[in-house]
């Protein structure tokens, strides 16, 4: 047995813990508590906090190294810009690029992402580096044939990953996936994550047929809004989660609250895409399960999890203009137990506690302003960061130990991968 030791344990599920220990055996918590009343082999991390692995409940790992792409741009545009880019890779590229999302995310603390996936690579990325994913497999379009395709893929993939990294489907959104396909992914069974009611140029196609999403759009426009539309027919379950729900109304909230669908937040996209700040205060307050997300470098400069909490407190104050809208305490479930339960798998993880598997990570506040220790939770919140992750433990696994990486052939593979979209050179087909 092990003993991860530090100033405080904060298992969210539970009070802080003052010179605290997590005991770890067999993959798993065996004790939480005071260190010196836990037996084992131990390893002390002075002046750092313990927190459960952070979970990342949106995101997209092929788009590691899109940063930048369409900046300023209106949503549809925006669009329409990473659509062309990643048609000039294949799938070596989109492995490469998933490899640096999947190792940036473990060096940040995250050990568990709900990854919405376009080629299927990031379930391979995160199976060779460790990293516990959902990941969903994206599909687009008004014929239900493709779901066949997209079938026989997730099952490809499937004998190639191991237990940790969970197969879903992700019909993209409304505005580029029939209802008759999502209905075919949605008759696979499997967990869904999709992309709803994200900005108004979003509502302006699905109400009118206008706008700019017009231009790269398959689909007929609903002539209801995107949360209608899937209420309308019959596509809300407590098996989907719904990325960003920005543009919603009470009415809408409460079909989301009714059937039990989840929320995946991410205020860092939502305000550099320009699309808003999602109502986050009101959708919990309806008791529905919110977690957070960074979306992708695509839309948001980086998978830094700790930048996205902050993000949410900043926006919901904001928008509430209230210091009390959200706390610390709140931000940190957000995207550790919220998340996991957003992505249905709170039963083992997302908290610290005896018999949940062993994910977590341990973050240093030395040298920051938080020190010495007023509340360990908002100086974890506040004071956190990627380059503070000392280490970060997945079912046990010590999966990223400071400077433990391999980062020059990481980001040269993905950098190689950016060159090439940056090029007008013949496309490449992605694997199927």
């Amino acid at each position: 047995m092990t003993i991860y030791a530090a100033d405080w344990v904060l298992p969210v599920e539970a009070e802080p813990i003052e010179r605290g220990g997590v005991a770890v055996e067999d993959g798993r918590v065996a004790a939480v508590g005071p260190a010196d009343e836990l037996e084992g082999e131990r390893r002390d991390f002075p002046e750092a906090a313990i927190v459960p692995g952070l979970v990342n409940a949106h995101t997209h790992l092929e788009y590691a190294v899109y940063a930048g792409f369409g900046d300023g741009l209106p949503f549809g545009p925006w669009l329409h810009t990473h659509i062309e880019r990643k048609a000039r890779i294949g799938w070596d590229e989109f492995v490469a690029i998933a490899r640096l999302g999947a190792a940036e995310s473990l060096a940040g603390g995250v050990t568990t992402v709900g990854d919405a996936s376009f080629s299927g690579a990031a379930a391979v990325a995160a199976h060779e580096l460790g990293l516990r994913a959902l990941v969903y497999l994206e599909i687009f379009g008004a014929d239900p044939s493709r779901v066949e395709e997209l079938h026989a893929h997730i099952e490809e993939l499937e004998g190639e990953v191991g237990e940790r990294v969970l197969l879903g489907v992700s019909p993209h959104a409304p505005y580029s996936v029939s209802a008759e396909v999502y209905a075919a992914a949605y008759s696979l069974g499997r967990p869904v994550a999709t992309h709803v009611a994200e900005s108004d140029d979003e509502t302006d196609f699905m109400l009118h047929g206008q706008g700019p999403i017009a231009a790269v759009s398959e689909i007929d426009p609903a002539g209801a809004t995107s949360v209608h539309h899937l209420a309308a027919h019959g596509l809300l379950e407590p098996r989907v989660v719904a990325a960003h729900c920005v543009k919603v109304d009470e009415e809408e909230i409460a079909l989301l609250a009714e059937q039990d669908v989840a929320v995946a937040h991410c205020p860092r996209s939502n305000a550099l895409l320009g699309c808003g700040v999602a109502p986050l205060r009101a959708l919990l307050d309806a008791g529905l399960r919110v977690g957070l997300g960074t979306d992708s470098p695509a839309s948001t400069p980086s998978l830094d999890m700790w930048e996205e909490m902050r993000a949410a407190v900043y926006a919901a104050r904001a928008r509430a203009e209230r210091p009390d809208a959200l706390g610390a305490g709140e931000a940190l479930e957000l995207a550790t137990l919220g998340s996991a339960r957003a992505l249905g798998l709170a039963d083992e993880i997302g908290s610290l506690a005896a018999g949940k598997r062993a994910d977590l990570a341990v973050v240093s506040l030395s040298g920051s302003p938080y020190l010495p220790w007023e509340d360990p939770t908002v100086a974890v919140v506040f004071g956190g960061s990627p380059e503070r992750v000392h280490l970060t433990l997945v079912e046990g696994e010590e999966r990223y130990e400071k400077g433990g990486f391999e980062w020059h052939e990481l980001r040269h593979s993905a950098a190689a991968a950016r060159a090439r979209m940056l090029t007008t050179e013949v496309p490449l087909a992605p694997k199927t």
